[in-house]
């Protein structure tokens, strides 16, 4: 049996639409908690490594493939406009969900 090294294994798994949400989630959760983008971008690159490269993903999103791998390589914070596009390019949207506390909205 061939071994499986961790990053092929990673990239496989995210070529579920599920597990690709799930992943995105908890990349977006954990940057609301300690204000780390450069995690969530990390992530976009990863699903989009599942859907057939930065590049091929570009070119679904409308952007251009060099644009986007500077956007995303963590020496500069990219546009939300950039991340929204790639974003559409990979299946997704953002939404808002809200924040749950102890207070009711009718107070």
């Amino acid at each position: 049996m061939a071994k499986l090294n961790f990053d092929t294994y990673h990239i496989e798994k995210l070529k579920n639409e599920g597990y690709a949400k799930a992943y995105l989630e908890v990349a977006l959760e954990e940057y609301e908690a300690d204000g780390d983008s450069q995690a969530f971008f990390n992530a976009l690159k990863d699903v989009a490594k599942a859907q057939g490269g930065l590049g091929h993903v570009a070119e679904k999103a409308n952007l251009n493939r060099q644009n986007l791998y500077k956007a995303l390589s963590g020496n500069r914070k990219p546009r939300l406009e950039t991340i929204s596009h790639l974003m559409h390019g990979l299946g997704y949207k953002f939404s808002l969900q809200p924040i749950h506390n102890n207070h009711s909205a009718a107070e």
